[in-house]
């Protein structure tokens, strides 16, 4: 079974797509996303999510299935150990994946990123620090880093 779930999140509202009980994506809602009768899961995301964007919540445990090549799912991995609050650029990332000189193709990985904040993305930045590249916009992304940043004292 598919659905769609919207999230009206304090960056934007976000559209949850799931299938088999398992998130799928998390991506900003467009204009014309429509939205499912909610479950258990949806019930679940938008708990964590409350949890997350109050600053009680670091990391997300809800189960969701990425399907991305092997050099998407080494960056996801990855992303995931970033620690809440904390950034990493792109070559950071290439090189804990063990290609160092693979920062472009992290680069797309992080572009094709399925699921917003549990596979968090937003904490990826360029090398001298500046905020480049996020599917949500950059404003998601700066509003993300300082939720985290203020939260992470």
């Amino acid at each position: 079974m598919k659905g769609t779930a919207i999230y009206p999140s304090p960056v934007g509202d976000l559209r949850l797509d799931w299938e088999d009980g398992a998130v799928t994506a998390l991506k900003n809602a467009g204009a014309d996303a429509k939205a499912d009768a909610p479950n258990e899961l949806t019930g679940l995301v938008f708990r964590q999510l409350d949890e997350y964007f109050a600053g009680t919540r670091r990391a997300f445990d809800f189960p969701y299935r990425l399907h991305g090549t092997p050099f998407q799912e080494k960056v996801w991995a990855a992303l995931r150990e970033i620690p809440y609050g904390e950034t990493r650029s792109y070559k950071d990332v290439a090189k804990a994946i063990g290609h160092p000189g693979a920062c472009r193709a992290v680069g797309m990985a992080n572009r094709a990123n399925p699921i917003f904040l549990a596979i968090p993305c937003h904490r990826v930045i360029g090398a001298g620090g500046s905020l480049v590249g996020y599917g949500g916009g950059l404003e998601m992304k700066k509003a993300l880093l300082e939720l985290e940043t203020s939260n992470n004292k």
